[in-house]
């Protein structure tokens, strides 16, 4: 350290000694909020450090592009989706565990908009986003583009297509799920109050990062408060875990989900690993606590949904997995789609995206009544 930096360290306070060693005036940092809005497309609060940058040209075209590709998904899939919703979901739980979710809040949020609480998991990496304000406009018009192409699939088939995601999170300065995790809040209308980096620890209790007593069995993720159009305060939490049932054994994000007590569940484009030996944990865990399961044919195949505890709502077409998966055909689930309990929907989800022949099946877990002796 030189003597001019020693003499100024000892008579001004350390933080305007980074402003002067790093030749300008100290910059105020982008909130969450303004960050996903950014990245979204929609513009940052003015006067705020990204404010500038979204008179960029680059940007305008990345914003003209997600509001094209929002109206059209909105149209396609998501109005529709709020209306069956309204219908059908009547009694949501404050609680939904999202598992092999990636970094999909956009129909986590379209089907349980009232959760209070999400718990969302994937094997792919939280990532990060530095600050946007201090790159220039090449680099930012890269991370954009990019954002757009790691989206790409799932605006328009409705699901992320897993070798390209964990190619696409992992490219750039802006990567993994969180930027995403922002696109998403902000394009469904949320304002981010604020984010923060956490761990679970071995016994599911979420500790600051790097507080786990053993970091080797420490489940890494993130947690976002956010606040909802109609002013209701909202977590989101999404962790990087393996919930195999090695994982389950090995890790403690299962035991933060039990904390949690019963919940929602919802399992979309799941490459059928709950109908796995392998997954046999985290599918136990879903028939035990969950009050409603919602999930198109990749969820907990329908023989283990018990008839006494279990009411079953079919909603779609079941045309069987597609080609890739067709090991998993059910009969049992065909038979329930022939049944006069099935309703139509006009949208699509999961890998027969079509509308015409996307599946959607709603369990309802039946309420024990306790007999009282006369």
């Amino acid at each position: 350290m030189s003597k001019a930096l020693k003499l100024i360290r000892a008579t001004v306070p350390a933080m305007f000694v980074l402003a002067i060693w790093a030749g300008g005036a100290l910059a105020a940092a982008s909130t969450p909020n303004d960050t996903a809005r950014f990245l979204a497309g929609l513009a940052p609060a003015p006067g705020t450090p990204l404010a500038a940058k979204a008179e960029d040209a680059n940007w305008k075209r990345h914003a003209a592009y997600f509001d094209g590709a929002w109206d059209r998904l909105d149209k396609r899939q998501l109005s529709r989706i709020r209306s069956w919703q309204a219908k059908n979901m009547t009694s949501p739980q404050p609680t939904l565990f999202y598992m092999f979710s990636g970094p999909d809040f956009l129909y986590a949020n379209a089907f349980f908009p009232k959760a209070s609480t999400y718990v969302m998991s994937g094997l792919e990496p939280a990532g990060k986003v530095p600050e946007l304000s201090e790159m220039n406009s090449q680099a930012l018009a890269r991370e954009t583009r990019n954002l757009e192409v790691s989206l790409n699939s799932l605006l328009s088939v409705s699901f992320f297509i897993t070798s390209n995601m964990q190619r696409q999170l992992r490219a750039g300065k802006v990567f993994g799920t969180l930027p995403v995790i922002y696109v998403f809040l902000a394009r469904s209308g949320k304002t981010i109050d604020d984010m923060t980096y956490v761990d679970i620890d071995a016994e599911g209790n979420v500790v600051p990062v790097g507080q786990a007593a053993d970091p080797k069995t420490a489940t890494h993720g993130i947690k976002i408060g956010f606040t909802g159009a109609d002013g209701a305060k909202q977590t989101l939490y999404y962790f990087t875990t393996d919930i195999s049932n090695t994982g389950v054994k090995k890790y403690g994000f299962i035991k933060f989900c039990e904390k949690l007590g019963t919940g929602d569940a919802f399992v979309k484009s799941a490459s059928y690993l709950l109908h796995s030996g392998g997954f046999s944990g985290v599918r136990e865990f879903l028939l035990a606590k969950s009050a409603t399961i919602l999930q198109d044919d990749t969820g907990v195949p329908v023989q283990y949904f018990k008839a006494d505890d279990w009411d079953l709502k079919p909603h779609g077409r079941y045309l069987g997995p597609i080609s890739i998966f067709r090991g998993n055909y059910q009969n049992r689930l065909a038979k329930i789609f022939k049944g006069d309990k099935r309703e139509s929907i006009e949208f699509g989800v999961g890998y027969r995206w079509r509308p015409n022949e996307s599946n959607l099946l709603m369990a309802v877990k039946r309420q024990k009544t306790t007999a009282v002796a006369r």
